[in-house]
């Protein structure tokens, strides 16, 4: 079976990376994907005026078992409203609940904290809500523009959205022998909203006896992806929680041009990009780091079954990282495409 893949190269760099991911999760797996180039970005609405036609987004799922994303944001649409279209409204559209972030450091070099870590010493993976919290954009404002401006957004939590998310973190605890899983919320604070995340997660933890479950407020947890990353094996949090922390997660484990993540629902569909944004100021000049979108690659090809190709490509990644063959935000002096092929020269290896 060939797994059929759209890719959406976006604005900036994400053409550049996409590229490079593309042409390594072809050389890892030869003839088990195949790939279809979708226009989507900021050129494509200034040309045309739509984001993304309603039709074609209906068809995504349908035509396509998962989709690669680049990158998107452009200066020339200030309100990113392609973005929300496209990103947040694959999110919503497809119930794709998790965003599913790993943080693991390939080399102590890469860690910007003082205590001395060993290669793998931090591994975490964090589970963040993608389709309620604050992001679902509820709310509105009053008087705008004016000094009595009122302005408010809804945070939303239901049951059915919280418990599966919890216990997905849980299953993938088990099934990859980790030992541990954290919620970060404020229930402390955020009364109503967050505590039925508190409540969700006592009742999931007790299906799960052999996996320590514990619960921090998330400014302590946060506190804490800085002062011992170790101890974190998976953690699960809010919409807006979740994005704060995978950020600081990916910073103690390198930085966002090592982060990949996917927006997952289990057993349909996933669209799979970069932490990472456009970062427009350095397009076309073969400055950017792909090993995130490679990375997400590999991600999306273990989604699909693809275990061997995502091993291949991640031990490849690793391998390019200690032998220094890397970009510049990484201490190399490789181009963005130098560097996709130092990966793929060692995949296999």
């Amino acid at each position: 079976m060939t797994h059929r893949i759209a890719v959406i190269g976006g604005d900036g760099i994400g053409p550049e990376v996409t590229a490079e991911a593309v042409a390594t999760l072809s050389a890892a797996a030869p003839g088990r994907f195949s790939f279809v180039e979708l226009p989507y970005g900021a050129d494509y609405t200034l040309a045309s005026g739509v984001t993304i036609p309603p039709d074609e987004f209906a068809r995504l799922p349908v035509d396509h078992d998962a989709i690669l994303l680049g990158a998107l944001g452009d200066p020339r649409i200030p309100d990113m409203r392609h973005a929300k279209d496209i990103l947040l409204g694959a999110r919503m559209r497809f119930d794709l609940y998790i965003n599913l972030r790993p943080a693991r450091l390939i080399t102590p070099d890469l860690c910007p904290l003082r205590r001395p870590y060993e290669t793998g010493g931090i591994d975490l993976v964090i589970f963040r809500e993608n389709t309620e919290g604050l992001y679902v954009n509820i709310g509105g404002s009053l008087r705008p523009g004016t000094p009595d401006e009122v302005a408010s957004n809804q945070m939303i939590a239901t049951w059915r959205g919280t418990e599966r998310i919890i216990r997905e973190a849980f299953a993938y605890a088990r099934r990859n022998g980790r030992r541990n899983v954290c919620m970060a919320s404020k229930h402390n604070a955020i009364t109503w909203a967050h505590g039925v995340w508190e409540r969700a997660f006592r009742h999931v933890r007790a299906d799960f006896p052999e996996i320590e479950a514990t619960s921090l407020y998330a400014d302590t947890a946060a506190m804490e992806l800085v002062r011992a990353p170790e101890r974190f094996d998976v953690i699960v949090a809010s919409n807006f929680i979740g994005d704060i922390l995978s950020d600081v997660a990916a910073q103690v484990a390198g930085g966002i041009g090592l982060a990949p993540s996917g927006n997952i629902h289990p057993g349909r569909f996933g669209l799979f990009e970069p932490v990472h944004g456009s970062a427009p100021d350095i397009a076309g000049t073969g400055r950017a780091n792909p090993l995130a979108a490679i990375l997400s690659a590999a991600m999306m090809a273990r989604f699909l079954g693809e275990a061997h190709a995502a091993d291949a490509i991640e031990r490849a990644v690793e391998r390019a990282i200690l032998d220094g063959d890397t970009p510049a935000d990484l201490g190399g002096s490789l181009t963005t495409g130098q560097t996709g092929a130092a990966v793929r020269r060692r995949l296999g290896a």
